[in-house]
């Protein structure tokens, strides 16, 4: 958890991500895909697996590390909508589960005005919106001690991500989009995000994103 005296740096880093999104807009083809949400879809190394596996198309990754429901809805103009995209996958939320005062309420009534956004300015786009990833809260990783996490792990939890994953399935069906789960193959036999796939038990390495990337080649 940020100190009070860390928030505002973090802030300025939020802001100075959206503010380069702005400007590598200009230099961005309309009509392409969309990556946007917070950490988890700022790390993922869409251009480097792309090119691995051979996959067509241009994709453009606005995620932003951090990023919370109520923070993209400020954003959408930049991270999405200057784009114009034909197809989007979003990921966002799970910060919003991560939060001290987390409501379930809160978190969807965000999402809903978020898709109730796209489709009003992009009502021929096809947009995918992702379950949440799995977290592993019980292994060790190397340069991340588990203590730092617990206090994470104590609202970050396997149960409210399922919860929040059927909540917004629904708010995805309300608006005609999809719902994927690609979430196959990242869980142990515990149902816990695998050891090996991850930084901190929440983050992924690049192996646990060709796993997702995988999942998603259907929806090219």
């Amino acid at each position: 958890m940020a100190s009070s005296e860390a928030q505002p740096e973090a802030n300025d880093e939020k802001m100075e991500k959206v503010r380069k999104y702005k400007v590598l807009n200009q230099y961005a083809q309309k009509g392409q895909t969309v990556f946007v949400g917070s950490s988890l879809m700022e790390f993922f190394p869409i251009h480097e697996l792309q090119q691995a596996f051979g996959y067509k198309g241009c994709f453009y990754n606005r995620g932003i590390a951090g990023y919370v429901t109520a923070e993209l809805l400020e954003s959408m103009e930049v991270c999405i909508f200057e784009l114009a995209p034909t197809k989007i996958f979003i990921n966002i939320g799970t910060n919003d589960i991560s939060a001290p005062d987390y409501r379930l309420e809160g978190l969807l009534a965000n999402y809903d005005e978020i898709l109730s956004q796209i489709a009003k300015r992009l009502p021929d786009c096809q947009v995918y919106v992702m379950a949440y990833y799995p977290v592993n809260a019980k292994a060790e990783f190397p340069f991340v001690p588990r203590a730092s996490m617990e206090e994470v792990f104590q609202r970050r939890t396997n149960e409210a991500i399922r919860e929040a994953n059927e909540a917004i399935e629904s708010f995805a069906s309300k608006h005609r989009y999809d719902f994927i789960d690609v979430n196959e193959g990242l869980l142990d036999a515990e149902g816990n995000l695998k050891a090996e796939y991850s930084t901190d038990g929440i983050h992924m390495l690049p192996n646990g994103y060709a796993v997702v990337l995988n999942n998603m080649q259907k929806y090219f």
